[in-house]
């Protein structure tokens, strides 16, 4: 049995970390895996900032830096920020994976010019330093938001009525005014509207945590990993710095 670690990028109860659990039954995924969620002990509210953004860098390699000991053969991040996967492939070998770029990767397999359906204007950044990263911003023919600050927690559980549909009308507008072929959502925290919006849409719908399972399924697979020249390691370890900022964050309400 291959053991994948998925983290969580903030701290919450076991009841809402069921709600990201629910990922798991989008996909069918090989029964020979079996996936963890645990969630970080210290992080920002939302990833609003570039200092919001190096504080879930450092929460998420936190979570995720002992996984090689602790037996497990690969790490997922739940986010569309791929916070901490740099960091952690610096200091890992099994595979590390986050769904942002795979989500646009996988995109432009599926159709020439895709959308990111997204929230929360205020998240527009994520989705840019990827796109800059990848030299996507030529296939990306917009990222449309509903505007509504995101429920990190529970998610949009009992906001189906009134969500669901703003998720579409952007969507079908994507696709008319914008002519994207392929609909990226633009979090993980959306997952419960990909079936809604499959069943609306005549474009792929790619639903970001799910696809990252299969990755990493397929990485198992295969026997790959990340390149060490791409991501060096360190040559001095920083167990005590990080378990010493560690500690002091985890008293603070972020």
């Amino acid at each position: 049995m291959k053991q994948v670690l998925v983290i969580v990028p903030f701290p919450m109860t076991d009841a809402n970390l069921m709600k990201r659990q629910d990922q798991l039954s989008a996909v069918k995924l090989d029964s020979k895996l079996n996936f963890t969620f645990k969630s970080v002990i210290a992080a920002p509210r939302n990833y609003v900032s570039s200092i919001d953004m190096a504080l879930a860098d450092l929460g998420i390699f936190n979570a995720g830096r002992n996984a090689e000991k602790d037996g497990y053969d690969a790490v997922c991040i739940d986010t569309m920020s791929d916070s901490g996967v740099a960091a952690l492939r610096s200091v890992l070998s099994i595979p590390v994976v986050g769904p942002g770029r795979v989500s646009m990767l996988m995109a432009m397999t599926l159709g020439n010019h895709f959308s990111i359906l997204t929230m929360w204007q205020k998240w527009r950044h994520l989705y840019e330093k990827t796109l800059n990263d990848l030299g996507l911003h030529h296939a990306c023919v917009s990222i449309r938001s509903i505007d509504v600050a995101p429920d990190n927690l529970s998610l949009l559980s009992g906001k189906e009525e009134n969500i669901f549909p703003l998720l579409l009308t952007e969507a079908r507008a994507a696709i008319d005014q914008d002519r994207a072929d392929v609909i990226v959502l633009g979090s993980t925290t959306m997952h419960q509207s990909h079936g809604y919006l499959s069943n609306n849409l005549n474009v792929p719908v790619i639903n970001p945590g799910p696809l990252s399972y299969k990755i990493i399924e397929t990485l198992l697979g295969l026997g790959l990993s990340h390149s060490r020249i791409a991501y060096p390691t360190s040559p001095v370890s920083r167990e005590a710095m990080i378990d010493a900022m560690m500690e002091v964050a985890a008293k603070f309400d972020h």
